[in-house]
């Protein structure tokens, strides 16, 4: 058995994990080409490093099939309900950041809360027979935040794809997605509702609270942890 660290398979976020670990001395590579996801760990002894795609990783944390994993806040809040009861939070990395945000049409000139949002929707529904739809991957956190601030008379629509443009295409009326600089929004005429921020993500390195991690495993746990200041 070895430790197994799983990490972002490419892009930006790949890059930026390796250099976020190389500058604590601990060296990330790829091996093989760039099709095969498998790396390797170099500076801690008994670790190995697995490639999946970032939404991938809250899973097998939560699984314990990876002890360790670098993926987005937001990522794993949606994902994982029981978060808190099936990873930890290490360390934020400093990179990736975004907002997930509320946002409806800058044509809307009387929609700026969640309040005005609730009698848009409701008054929506009387005069179109259908309720209100915001495009959204992040279902579970947009449901909890909208039912703690008490709006109803929406659905939510699945958009894994550019959701800023649903409502342009008419196939949303509103949006829930993250947004680091909001020129996106603003380049489809989009507001963010004064309180609709969500939740602030970035990279973050999480650890399996399922995993094993035993004898061998917890010693190079121990190191890594030492070499990443904590």
């Amino acid at each position: 058995m070895s430790l197994k660290l799983g990490v972002p398979s490419k892009g930006r976020l790949m890059d930026k994990t390796f250099a976020w670990f190389a500058k604590r001395g601990i060296e990330l590579s790829r091996t093989g080409s760039d099709r095969e996801y498998a790396g390797r760990v170099d500076g801690v002894e008994n670790m190995s490093l697995v490639l999946l795609s970032a939404g991938e990783i809250p899973r097998e944390l939560a699984a314990g099939r990876i002890n360790l994993g670098v993926t987005g806040t937001d990522l794993v809040h949606e994902k994982l309900p029981l978060w808190e009861q099936q990873v930890e939070q290490i360390a934020p990395m400093g990179f990736g950041q975004a907002d997930l945000i509320l946002a409806v049409p800058r044509a809307w000139v009387d929609v700026d809360t969640l309040g005005d949002l609730d009698a848009a929707a409701a008054a929506f529904r009387a005069t179109h027979g259908h309720r209100l739809r915001i495009a959204t991957k992040y279902h579970r956190l947009v449901r909890e935040f909208l039912t703690e601030a008490g709006v109803a008379d929406y659905t939510l629509v699945d958009s894994q794809g550019a959701t800023e443009g649903t409502v342009k295409n008419e196939t949303a009326e509103a949006i829930a997605d993250i947004t680091s600089t909001g020129e996106t929004l603003r380049a489809n005429h989009l507001k963010i509702l004064s309180d609709g921020m969500m939740l602030r993500s970035q990279a973050t390195l999480w650890r399996s609270r399922v995993a094993p991690c035993r004898g061998a495993d917890r010693k190079s746990l121990d190191e890594l942890l030492d070499r990443i200041a904590l």
